[in-house]
């Protein structure tokens, strides 16, 4: 029942920036965690970054504080603010969230960094 909707990926240059948005509708509730996987052809699923509704944040390692994540709670909306992206970046980004072990996921958005 909780649809996931994900905008603002697309092409960009490299050192360009993307502004990544997905709205979890169909609920009431806050959910407890939100939060961007990624996946590139032929590699593994890896963690990005997440955000509790208290607003703590996890960032993986490769973001290097080029990214940030953000929420809305009122809305289960959830951010990813991308700068200074690389080619080796291009990836489809999931967006999920969770609330009492329950996890929702977006449709993923196509990233393209130009090399």
């Amino acid at each position: 029942q909780v649809q996931l909707v994900e905008s603002g990926g697309g092409l960009v240059q490299p050192g360009g920036s993307l502004r990544l948005s997905c709205a979890a509708s169909g609920s009431i509730f806050t959910m407890n965690d939100m939060g961007w996987y990624r996946q590139a052809p032929g590699k593994q699923r890896e963690l990005v970054a997440h955000i509790t509704s208290s607003r703590t944040t996890y960032y993986a390692d490769f973001t290097k504080g080029r990214f940030t994540i953000s929420r809305e709670n009122a809305q289960n909306t959830v951010y990813l603010q991308m700068n200074s992206l690389k080619p080796e970046e291009t990836a489809v980004y999931y967006c999920y969230a969770a609330r009492n072990g329950d996890v929702y996921w977006g449709q993923g958005t196509q990233v393209t960094v130009s090399s």
